[in-house]
């Protein structure tokens, strides 16, 4: 069975452009092109589609308004057709807020020749879409659990300050990074994060979730040192290591080959918190597909450090996760909204026992 896919854009070029790269994979078809949602209602009624690309800026409705709609009456796959701008990587953001599994950046300069270069990412994209979890989201008010309690906030800052979190993620990693820190209090550990995304998204992305989060929240720059209650995102055009000065824990950015196809790599971050920190990090992986971060992890857990993963129930792509669980890199598995508890419960009793001895 062939992946249906119904591609809308007020754009007749890049409706041929996208519809000529579908169908020529062979294991997806084009089952429908509408210039605008109201078009692709009725178009979704009649071919059923497995997946939706889906433009942000159209006439007669916006985008984001019918992607809302979409996800509350009828949720499905979308994969959004942005712009790479400062504007478009916020509204972005918001679409990945609203239920998108993910986005393709329209090209800056030749639209033709552009999108046919992303000929095999937009195919990955869309087959990983296919494959997505899509159900309604939780939602994560402040610092508290999903059932309004509130989580521990860490009390010693002498203990949690040689701490660290190290985070990675892919397909649908915005929000589930997002839910995550929005429940870390203000004194919690320096956090590393490595999120798949493309330079010029990372920064919005960081800035959106410094304005949600009790934590400060900032796109990771070369030569900072980690702080207790910040968080650092790596920036899309480099990878992110963690790394040791004298008593301090300092970032790195490395713009080497891309690892597992990625820049920044999940496995490259996991890999320095195992050699700079061993047994004071605590890694998290959340939802992805692939396999970066895996072989990452299981170093962090043989020098010590102590690793959560994102279960499948509530993974929009289960991919990392799995790998990570597969080569026993993990110690504990969970859903989304109960794994910030269950780390600062670790934390706490960590803290407890060093404070005894």
């Amino acid at each position: 069975m062939k992946i249906k896919v119904l591609i809308v854009d007020d754009s007749a070029l890049i409706r041929g452009v996208m519809s000529e790269i579908i169908n020529s994979q062979w294991d997806m078809e084009v089952v429908g092109v509408a210039p605008d949602p109201i078009v692709a209602r009725e178009l979704i009624k009649q071919t059923n589609p497995d997946v939706l690309t889906l433009d942000v800026e159209m006439p007669k409705m916006d985008g984001l308004d019918f992607l809302e709609k979409l996800m509350r009456l009828r949720p499905m796959p979308v994969v959004m057709v942005s712009s790479l701008t400062e504007n478009g990587s916020e509204i972005t953001l918001r679409a990945l807020e609203l239920g998108a599994v993910d986005f393709v950046t329209k090209p800056k300069l030749s639209i033709q020749s552009g999108m046919r270069e992303y000929t095999n990412l937009i195919a990955e994209k869309i087959r990983i879409a296919s494959r997505a979890n899509i159900k309604p989201r939780m939602l994560v008010a402040g610092a508290h659990g999903t059932h309004g309690e509130a989580l521990a906030p860490i009390r010693n800052p002498l203990t949690s300050s040689e701490k660290l979190i190290i985070i990675g993620a892919s397909t649908g990693g915005t929000e589930a990074i997002k839910e995550f820190l929005m429940q870390m209090p203000s004194d919690c550990p320096g956090i590393l994060v490595t999120q798949h995304m493309p330079e010029g998204f990372t920064r919005s992305f960081a800035n959106r979730l410094d304005k949600l989060c009790k934590i400060s929240v900032k796109e990771a720059e070369e030569g900072e040192r980690v702080l207790p209650g910040h968080a650092y995102i790596a920036p899309g055009h480099s990878h992110l290591l963690l790394v040791r000065s004298g008593a301090n824990y300092m970032t790195k950015l490395d713009q080497g080959p891309p690892v597992n196809r990625h820049r920044p790599s999940v496995d490259v971050l996991f890999s320095s918190a195992a050699v700079s920190a061993g047994k004071n990090a605590v890694g998290v992986i959340l939802t992805g597909m692939g396999k970066d971060g895996a072989a990452g992890m299981l170093e962090m857990k043989n020098a010590g450090a102590y690793n959560f993963a994102q279960d499948e129930s509530t993974c929009v792509v289960f991919g990392m996760p799995r790998e990570a669980i597969a080569v026993g890199a993990t110690h504990e598995v969970g859903p989304l909204n109960e794994l910030p508890g269950r780390m600062l419960a670790y934390f706490a009793a960590h803290s407890s026992r060093a404070l005894r001895v």
